[in-house]
This record gives structure tokens, sequence and C-alpha cells, in this order.
């Protein structure tokens, strides 16, 4: 499959780091860097588990080369799960949005952190038992699917239900939110689907339902048990989907915090891709727990070389000691990104200056390309 030159993954094309560089080992935290050196980086693993918001569309934008590069992988026989922390719509509402996109084929399926959440409670919980619907359609509908049976604020009658749900839904009340104290206080089982803050909207960051729990959470010393990323709970659904083994399935997405962080927590290995939230100084300063396996421009890095990201000095690259980051001139546009990363963590973790100047790491980003993907 081509790529266009704004598409082109980032990763060493022809022969591997040099020893003690980054591709020398791997952060991963699942199959420890699975790829083959030089192989493309998707023979390496049975199944995709891929976010989508930075990662195959941005709003109602498909990325570039993103939605070629999945019907690709998916003609090659790859399984593919997308999953998402969006609580509020139905798996088949965000099945419709990637099929307008142009995502072909019917070997791939959607999971939401309202489905973990759902699959958490009926573990616990006596088929048909009543639980607080709190937030979008996809939560009450997870429910549902999952043997239990949904009940709306509008709906209670006096009678507890057993547990509370609470996703993102740009209609939640405060009325709800007051139930959702009022039943944990009393003792019913809290779960949430995420935490996330905020929610990236045309206008801007909007609160995200991590924002409503927070609300919630100033009236009660409990906390909810939360399915979403960055915990394992959404990966390990996605992998049951896919029904591979955890050293065959990757993990893609663009934000470290819980894509990245997440894939670590699910012991899996991950892509990340700098189409979306994170930039490559984000990517420098990473810490350990979210730190990928592998990076790329964006969803092409899946038809790269493999050759994991390894925190490790690499003798091409010089971190002054006023932290600035020097790279010959001469140095490959393909080998200047895991060579910078990998000495950025090293020097990191030994406790010495790494320079966040915003300017650097954007000239550093055009050296790349990366602007050409928004990173």
């Amino acid at each position: 499959m081509s790529t266009t030159s704004a598409d082109r993954p980032i990763a060493p094309s022809t022969s591997p780091p040099s020893s003690g560089s980054p591709g020398a080992g791997s952060a991963g935290a699942g199959s420890a860097g699975a790829g083959s050196a030089g192989a493309p980086l998707a023979l390496a693993y049975d199944g995709l588990i891929c976010d989508l918001d930075g990662v195959v569309y941005r709003g109602a934008d498909a990325v570039p080369g993103a939605v070629e590069t999945l019907n690709g992988l998916v003609a090659d026989g790859a399984g593919l799960v997308f999953a998402t922390n969006n609580a509020s719509r139905p798996p088949e509402d965000v099945a419709t949005h990637l099929r307008e996109l142009g995502v072909a084929g019917v070997d791939w399926s959607v999971v939401t952190s309202s489905q973990s959440a759902a699959a958490h409670l009926a573990e616990v919980l006596s088929p048909g038992a009543r639980v607080l619907a709190v937030g979008g359609p996809g939560v009450a509908l997870a429910l549902q699917e999952a043997g239990l049976a949904p009940v709306r604020v509008a709906d209670l009658d006096g009678t507890d239900v057993e547990a509370v749900v609470q996703g993102l839904g740009v209609d939640v009340t405060w009325r709800e939110l007051a139930e959702v104290g009022y039943l944990v206080q009393r003792g019913a089982i809290w779960v949430a689907t995420n935490l996330d803050l905020f929610l990236p909207t045309g206008p801007g960051p909007a609160p995200g339902n991590g924002a409503l729990v927070a609300a919630v959470q100033a009236t009660t010393t409990r906390a909810p048990h939360v399915t979403g990323k960055p915990g394992p709970a959404l990966f390990d659904l996605g992998r049951e989907r896919l029904g591979t083994d955890p050293a065959r399935t990757l993990v893609c997405g663009d934000r470290l915090d819980t894509d990245i962080a997440g894939a670590r927590a699910a012991g899996l290995d991950s892509l990340l891709v700098l189409s979306g939230a994170a930039d490559l100084r984000d990517l420098a300063f990473a810490p350990p727990a979210e730190r990928p396996t592998y990076v790329g421009a964006d969803l092409a890095g899946m038809l790269a070389p493999a050759w994991p990201l390894r925190a490790a000095t690499d003798g091409r690259v010089t971190i002054t000691a006023h932290g600035s980051v020097r790279v010959p001139d001469d140095l490959p546009p393909d080998h200047l990104l895991p060579a910078v990363v990998g000495s950025a963590w090293a020097a990191i973790d030994s406790a010495r200056r790494v320079d966040d100047d915003l300017g650097m790491w954007q000239a550093l980003a055009r050296r790349l390309g990366l602007e050409a993907v928004g990173a």
C-alpha cells in the first residue's frame, strides 16, 4: 500500500539503529516489541485495538491516509477493533460514522466504555438487576445488552437500584447528578465509564465525564469503579472480541495518558501516532508508564519497519548541559525520531536536564515533516 509524502511513516526504512540506540530494545509492556526488525509492524500482530479521535478522524473528517491503511490491514486479514472512551453513542452509531468515512469490510467491531462498564456489572450482579443509567443512549443500551435492567432518573419509582453507571451525555442534568450522589451514599455500586476531564469540540474543550464525576464526588467520600481508559478493562474487552493473545495484540492511539497508559496496564504493546493529541515534545517527556512501544506519524506507521523505542543514549544525538537537543545535519530523518526520543528518555531517567522549549521541539518536528499530520 502506498502513502503520500504527508502520510509517510516515520520509522527507519533501511537499516536498524546503531547499537545502544532506541531500536535496540523496547519500552513496550506486552511482548516487549514483538516486531521483527525491518519487517512491517502489522506483520508482528494478529489484532489491532484502535482509538478513534485523532487516529482515524479529527471531528467529522478522516485523518489523511488512515482509512486507506485500515482497509489494507483488514483486506490482509488483520483483526480490528475500535475502542473508545465515548460512552454516549451506541457502537452501531460509531460504526456508521466509520463506514461513512470509507472504512470497509464487516470483520471489525466497536467497543465502548459503556460496554466495559456493563460487562463489569454483569459479573457482580444477578441477571435483570436494576441499574441507573446516566449519560447518552449508549449507556442504557450497553446495560440492556448485558442482561441488566437500565433505569432512567425519570423512571425511578422509589425502589432503590443496585448500581449506577455514569457516562457522558450532552443532556445530563443536575437532577441526574444529584440522584447518582444520593444512591451512592446509600450504598449503590458506582461505575464511571471514564474520567476524561474534557471533551474536544469544535469551539474548544468542553467538560467531559470526569468533570461530571468530580461534581458527584464532591458530595460523597466514595469513589467510582472506572472501566474506560487508562484502565485495562476496555482493552481486555477489545482483545476478547479479537480472540488474540496479548503478545500478538497491538494498541494504536494518539494520547499518552489514556491510550498508551491503558495499553501498558493491559500488558499490550502500543503504537503512538502523532496525528492527534500528543506531539513530539509530549513523547520525549513521557513518563515510563506512558511510553509507547512504537511511534509513527499516523496510522501508516503500521506499514513501517518495526523498530521498538527504547530509553537509551544514541551517540549521534547530543543533549547539552543546558538540555538542548542537537542532531547532526547528515542524520537521516527516518532515524532522527527514535534517536531523539530514546536519548531524551535516557537523559530524563538519569535526572539530566532536557529543554522543553517549544521552539526547539517544533524545529525538530519540522525536520521530520510532522506538521503535515498535525503534530
